[in-house]
């Protein structure tokens, strides 16, 4: 090796790096606020809500996640979102019976849930903060959770300046 090369540190100490934006989908979250159907802006009037149901165009929906949620102080009747149910249901790829950020939340949880640990058994693992996207601290979490069984070490950070979260006691 000369003395000019550059040499990998991080490569060669065995770390793994896992990027929490992997589990971020790209895919938009369609939002349908019912507030926009409330009579008066505090009720929900059943034949005005199902005339709308009716005419509405569900076909924009397909094959898209969607988040079906109230912006407003309101009481919405169950049956409602059950009959949003009855049109997104055949259109949509995912419905999420809340607002698109706790959408997002559900949609990582479900990511890492699915997950295959199995490959980072009793590795050094390090869970990067700084992605590109926006995630909720839920995910950094579940994560942590889904791998302690099979991690020797969790850290969270860059490879450069880690905090260290948990090491598997020794047996």
């Amino acid at each position: 090796m000369s003395e000019y090369e550059i040499v990998n540190k991080v490569a060669r100490s065995g770390l793994v790096v896992l990027e929490i934006d992997d589990f971020v989908s790209d895919d938009e979250i369609v939002p349908i606020d019912i507030k926009d159907q409330l009579w008066e802006g505090i009720a929900l009037k059943e034949k005005e809500f199902r005339k709308y149901v009716k005419t509405h165009d569900w076909n924009q929906y397909k094959d898209k996640s969607v988040a079906v949620f109230c912006s407003s102080d309101a009481i919405i009747p169950s049956w409602a979102y059950m009959l949003l149910s009855t049109k997104l249901g055949p259109k949509a790829s995912e419905i999420y019976f809340d607002t698109p950020e706790s959408a997002e939340k559900y949609r990582i949880q479900k990511a890492i849930e699915n997950f295959d640990v199995s490959p980072y058994q009793d590795s050094r693992l390090i869970i990067k903060g700084c992605g590109k996207k926006t995630v909720h601290f839920s995910a950094y979490g579940k994560l942590t959770e889904k791998l302690l069984p099979v991690a020797k070490t969790i850290m969270f950070g860059e490879p450069c300046s880690t905090v260290p979260v948990y090491k598997k006691p020794k047996s």
